[in-house]
């Protein structure tokens, strides 16, 4: 079946997850996706993720965190739809919760952080917030 959105079914992927207090999380895997998940093991969101070669496409499998039994991921939404972009400039990288969340952003040097991409002067489009 065909997705309209993969960033959108990740996300809501990991959000289901951790509502059902699942420990890994299998997702259909792209580039975009390894991405996201080495930023969000990166900023210490997830465990660990690692790649499984089907044959096909893959699969990337996520394992959780969780501390004290409650996610360590408490918010994730998706801001740039296929419907609606959300391209901003360096001046207007949003900051998510005073700094204590992270937004991704794409842009002309890769998927980064909004702290990174502040500290490299680069603009672009914000994929989603992490909190």
């Amino acid at each position: 079946m065909a997705v309209t959105d993969p960033i959108a079914d990740y996300l809501t992927r990991i959000r289901n997850a951790l509502k059902a207090k699942k420990s890994i999380v299998d997702i259909p895997a792209s580039n975009l996706k390894k991405a996201l998940s080495k930023i969000l093991m990166d900023e210490h969101y997830i465990s660990d993720y690692f790649i499984i070669d089907d044959g096909l496409q893959g699969v990337i499998r996520i394992k959780l965190k969780y501390d004290d039994d409650k996610p360590v991921i408490e918010g994730l939404k998706r801001v740039s739809k296929p419907g609606l972009r959300k391209y901003v400039g360096v001046q207007n990288i949003p900051r998510v919760l005073n700094n204590l969340g992270m937004a991704i952003l794409t842009t002309p040097i890769g998927v980064i952080t909004n702290k990174e991409a502040r500290r490299r002067h680069v603009g672009g489009e914000v994929l989603c917030i992490v909190w």
